[in-house]
């Protein structure tokens, strides 16, 4: 048995698992979403580089490649030229392989060169995050290894590898064009998954976010929740983020 430093009962294996991927979700829908694809808020510089290191460490994403795709997705939804949309792929291929889709899109250089425009280029992203991808996610495995043990160790790193490519790559690429309420007509396939959005830090109300690319919240109805926004008020209390465009209140009279 390989030694290692916990040994919590049960819930505390899975309150770790819970609390690390919802990290790592948060970093997903705030930096790499919010902030840095559409430019809805502006984050202390500690607090983007935490999140920069965090995807480095438990994703192994990279900052411009996301950024990139995604900003190309929003500049062909659901027609020919998105990068990931289940009207090209079929549901089931974007559910269960939305991140090799995503993966093969990064391949494109002419697209990140045209939609990966202001994204991290100092030292460390040339020379460590970009240079090494699969080394921050090796060294998460370490981490959870000396940590739990080889047994529970890799199951929760394994957890937090597929979190993300299920979840955003999938679901959210996948599911959210096609199945869902809608709030506003778009010019695409758009939907709301769920009206709280507590699981996927605010990502299932994507029918809002396409209405409004810019808004940093995402809720539009008074019942909705988004807990990314939650997370981006919190910030800002506490003068680590500048909240820059905020979309109005659904009416019943909005298209």
């Amino acid at each position: 048995m390989i030694p290692h430093l916990l040994d919590p009962p049960w819930w505390g294996y899975v309150l770790y698992a819970a609390v690390v991927t919802q990290i790592t979700i948060a970093c997903v829908t705030i930096y790499l979403h919010r902030a840095m694809a559409h430019q809805a808020v502006t984050l202390h510089p500690v607090i983007s580089h935490f999140m920069r290191f965090w995807l480095w460490l438990t994703t192994g994403m990279n900052t411009k490649e996301w950024v990139a795709t995604h900003r190309k997705h929003h500049a062909f939804a659901d027609r020919e030229g998105d990068p990931h949309s289940p009207q090209k792929e079929g549901i089931w291929r974007m559910l269960f392989l939305g991140a090799l889709i995503y993966r093969e899109a990064t391949k494109d250089q002419a697209m990140l060169d045209k939609y990966g425009k202001h994204c991290p280029d100092d030292w460390i992203e040339r020379n460590l995050y970009s240079r090494f991808k699969n080394l921050g996610i090796l060294l998460m495995l370490g981490i959870n290894l000396a940590l739990f043990g080889l047994g529970i160790g890799a199951l929760i790193w394994v957890v937090q590898m597929i979190w993300v490519p299920f979840w955003a790559a999938g679901v959210i690429n996948g599911a959210a064009h096609f199945v869902g309420y809608v709030n506003y007509k778009v010019k695409d396939n758009s939907r709301n998954l769920i009206p709280w959005a507590l699981f996927i830090g605010g990502e299932e109300l994507h029918n809002n976010h396409h209405r409004y690319l810019s808004s940093a919240r995402f809720a539009a109805r008074w019942w909705e929740i988004d807990i990314g926004w939650v997370y981006i008020r919190i910030l800002s209390w506490l003068r680590l983020a500048q909240i820059r465009i905020v979309a109005p209140r659904y009416e019943v009279s909005d298209p």
